[in-house]
């Protein structure tokens, strides 16, 4: 049967139909209404009507959102898309589209096509780290999606970032660190230092220079100090936190998503310095790039269904 996944996002809404060898069929986007809860189910149940009337066959429609569900009320909470929260959004979307519907937050979404499909594939056991605009994390178990017991499988960029590697590893450098408030109402979470942002705001606090995290990664490999420092904190903190992972779930296969994953350095740098803080004496496991880079959520949504 085809399987449609929607993948919802603050500016964009994209849509893809799938076979069941996951081909893409159809593929389009669409604005996000700003602030429109209702226009926001109108623009997805248009994109899922158009794709069917085009197509020509009914589809199973798989959803992948910021946020979740609270087992507790049914209720959407934690989106930083904020028209979202408190409210049925699910519920309100499966019965404007007159269906069941299967949702997961965007980033198991994520995880969840590059264990099937992507550079995870093969792997029992997936983390997968979207770093970009703000910071998440999905986690895949024998190609399926884990949402948790609470519903917050996963939500990695709202842990508390650990002390800097720097520490834990005796370098001689200055790694202090200053707590930052998150917009999730809590101090120090992972998203204030991961994030591309929070990158590029700690670079020019350092530094005195404004660059984007793509010019500060080139900068580095030209040898500029400054830079370098920069991309060196980045994998240590992106070090420290993955190790935790490491030490809790050892996952079989670790995929980096979002703008962050860019950066070259990571690949290079993060397998020693994972290595050198998790509780181990044999660290294996593969740290990859995303393969369907932005279109592995709304791939993994329509993955929620089987094939």
């Amino acid at each position: 049967m085809l399987r449609i996944g929607i993948d919802l996002g603050g500016t964009k809404i994209e849509c893809v139909a799938i076979d069941a060898n996951a081909r893409t069929l159809w593929r389009e986007r669409v604005a996000t209404p700003k602030g429109e809860y209702d226009g926001t189910i109108e623009a997805i149940a248009g994109i899922v009507e158009r794709c069917e009337r085009e197509l020509g066959v009914a589809a199973r429609v798989g959803l992948g959102m910021p946020g979740s569900v609270s087992p507790k009320t049914g209720l959407q909470r934690n989106s930083n898309s904020t028209v979202l929260n408190g409210r049925p959004f699910v519920q309100d979307l499966a019965a404007r589209l007159r269906r069941e519907l299967r949702a997961s937050n965007d980033a198991n979404c994520f995880a969840l096509s590059e264990a099937i499909t992507g550079a995870a594939r093969g792997a029992r056991v997936v983390f997968g780290v979207i770093a970009g605009t703000g910071v998440g994390g999905g986690v895949v178990i024998d190609g399926r999606a884990w949402d948790g017991a609470n519903g917050v499988g996963g939500e990695w960029g709202h842990c508390a970032m650990p002390a800097p590697a720097a520490w834990r590893r005796g370098r001689d450098m200055d790694a202090r660190r200053e707590p930052r408030p998150c917009y999730c109402g809590l101090i120090g979470c992972r998203e204030q230092y991961l994030s591309g942002p929070a990158v590029e705001r700690a670079h020019a606090e350092r530094t005195g220079e404004t660059w984007t995290l793509a010019e500060i990664a080139a900068l580095a490999e030209a040898g500029n100090a400054g830079a370098a420092e920069t991309i060196d904190r980045l994998v240590d903190d992106m070090a420290v936190s993955l190790a935790e992972i490491v030490n809790v779930l050892d996952p079989d296969c670790i995929v980096l998503g979002g703008g962050v994953s860019n950066v070259a350095a990571l690949y290079a740098l993060l397998p020693d310095r994972v290595r050198a803080l998790a509780f181990t004496d044999s660290f294996s496991t593969p740290i990859r790039r995303a393969e369907h880079g932005d279109s592995s959520g709304v791939f993994g949504a329509a993955m929620l269904w089987p094939a």
